[in-house]
């Protein structure tokens, strides 16, 4: 493997840095994202439940019980649970951004590695061809092993290129669209609190009512 790593010159060090680098932030998104999850039917059912009881201590249980993305904007909404209608609009909507940016976090360095490190393995087949031809011109022997054993050689930083792009594209891709859906659950979970805060008037309990 070290006899690759010199063939193909600095860029593979370069190319192998981005890898694990990449990797890092693969394993932390994954794991963040398995701690920001939680289930949000069950939440929601939990919550309204205990609002409909006008139990303050029951809805606090429910949603400091995680730190999930989901339950953080619950969370906010219930300590500020007294605000009017706009002011709650505005402040699960901020929370809304806040978690899909924790989300969204580290996600750029994967896209710019999948885009990055092709080019940074042509470009090491180009300087390695170049090395190659200038040996060559020279005065060095002109002959198709000389040849095709320097093309070899060249081409390595471009097969460590696309094989550090292609995993950290598909990655990438995959957790945005894990991003995206929990976008989606956010806002869904924001707009059931703006329900539950602001029912129709026959509704009672906790619903409606100033904070606890």
């Amino acid at each position: 493997m070290l006899s690759y790593f010199e063939a193909g010159g600095f860029l593979m060090w370069v190319l192998a840095a981005l890898s694990v680098a990449a990797v890092a932030v693969i394993v932390e998104r994954l794991l963040f994202f398995r701690r920001a999850s939680t289930n949000p039917e069950r939440l929601e059912a939990e919550f309204a439940a205990a609002c409909a009881s006008g139990r303050a201590e029951d809805a606090r249980g429910v949603v400091f019980a995680s730190n999930s993305s989901l339950h953080r904007i619950f969370q906010a909404a219930l300590t500020h649970w007294d605000v009017d209608r706009e002011g709650m609009g505005v402040l699960v909507e901020q929370e809304v951004r806040r978690e899909v940016y924790r989300w969204e976090k580290r996600l750029l360095f994967l896209e710019m590695t999948g885009r990055i490190a092709p080019l940074l393995g042509l470009l090491g087949t180009v300087l390695g061809m170049m090395e190659m031809f200038a040996g060559l011109h020279s005065g060095g022997r002109i002959t198709a092993t000389a040849v095709t054993g320097g093309i070899w050689k060249a081409l390595f930083t471009t097969v460590a290129g696309l094989s550090v792009a292609i995993p950290a594209l598909f990655l990438h891709g995959f957790l945005s669209s894990r991003v995206d859906s929990q976008e989606e659950c956010l806002r869904r979970g924001a707009d059931f609190l703006i329900r539950e805060r602001f029912p129709a008037p026959a509704n009672a309990g906790l619903r409606g009512k100033g904070a606890p």
